[in-house]
């Protein structure tokens, strides 16, 4: 696998249709090569339409999306779904061993695949015995058979625990290190905006958001909480020192951003601001989240004339960012 500059996919202006429900309307955003990007947005905002709309197992109704990693054959890209697509009496072995001729792999490349997602010590079990995120490192693993430069990966982390967690977004940093592209969708800030180099936010079908998690911080910063009399006067000494994000709350308190406890209490004291108590306020991924968006109504419109008219059948803690 090698990566190459530039955008892996590239989605212009995509809508889709089904009867008089819009899924998703006017979706524009870039993967670029060599990245993990995100798609983050309550259930039913449209994510697993848009995957399904770049693996070209659902057309769009309007615009069009551009595959840009190196080959043109199944391996080029590999997919995890929801569901997962396990047969429950197979082993996690025999699974492999079934998928790995559909995807050009040699029966060594099974073996690899299993140990690359520690899946070895558990080969001969039965999947209908797997938890919900061994479920999903198989779906993985299957995914991984042709070494793809792409991976597309429907909400990835259901289920998980905390390791598990951790393991997939080592394993998806880890592919990103040797060339590859990731996209994938979460209906939750928190599970992905540690591992994503970019974030697309989806609300209602359409895009509210989009840009690095650290751009996301910078708009949602964490905040103390100071107890402060008088608060306005404190307000005011501290947007003269350029601290100009602080908000008061109903109860009185003023919430600061980007100031440090120590400069706080260092102008209160030049201003002659008495301070009560300062508490820290960490806002939650999730919280964030869901200032961005609302949970999904079905919206009826008229149908859209597609520009091919060929249709298919709808288908059954804290940020911690390390960039």
């Amino acid at each position: 696998m090698s990566g190459r500059p530039g955008d892996a996919v590239r989605v212009r202006g995509v809508g889709k249709q089904f009867d008089l429900v819009g899924a998703v309307h006017d979706i524009d955003f870039a993967v670029p090569a060599g990245a993990v990007t995100a798609l983050v947005g309550p259930t039913g905002a449209g994510k697993s339409t848009l995957l399904r709309i770049v693996l070209g197992l659902q057309q769009p109704t309007t615009g069009s999306v551009d595959i840009g990693v190196p080959g043109t054959g199944p391996g080029s890209v590999g997919a995890v779904l929801s569901p997962r697509g396990l047969h429950p009496e197979r082993t996690v072995r025999d699974h492999l061993r079934c998928y790995a001729p559909l995807a050009g792999a040699r029966r060594r490349r099974v073996d690899a695949v299993l140990a690359e997602t520690g899946l070895a010590a558990i080969a001969d079990t039965v999947v209908a015995q797997l938890h919900p995120g061994q479920q999903t490192r198989l779906a993985l693993a299957t995914a991984l058979l042709a070494d793809p430069p792409l991976l597309v990966l429907d909400d990835p982390f259901t289920g998980a625990d905390s390791f598990e967690r951790g393991w997939l977004h080592e394993l998806l940093r880890s592919h990103v290190g040797r060339g590859g592209t990731v996209l994938m969708s979460s209906d939750k800030l928190a599970d992905v905006v540690s591992t994503a180099d970019q974030l697309v936010v989806l609300s209602e079908g359409t895009v509210v958001w989009q840009g690095t998690p650290a751009k996301l911080r910078r708009g949602h910063p964490d905040r103390l909480v100071v107890a402060a009399s008088p608060s306005i006067a404190l307000a005011t000494a501290l947007a003269a020192q350029g601290f100009t994000d602080a908000v008061m709350r109903p109860d009185g308190r003023l919430a600061v951003a980007e100031a440090s406890e120590s400069t706080i209490r260092s102008v209160a004291e030049a201003a002659q601001v008495r301070i009560g108590s300062i508490v820290t306020d960490p806002i939650h991924p999730d919280r964030v989240l869901a200032s961005l968006t609302k949970p999904r109504r079905h919206r009826h419109s008229p149908p859209v004339q597609a520009a091919n008219p060929a249709a298919f059948a709808p288908a059954p803690t804290s940020y911690g960012m390390p960039r």
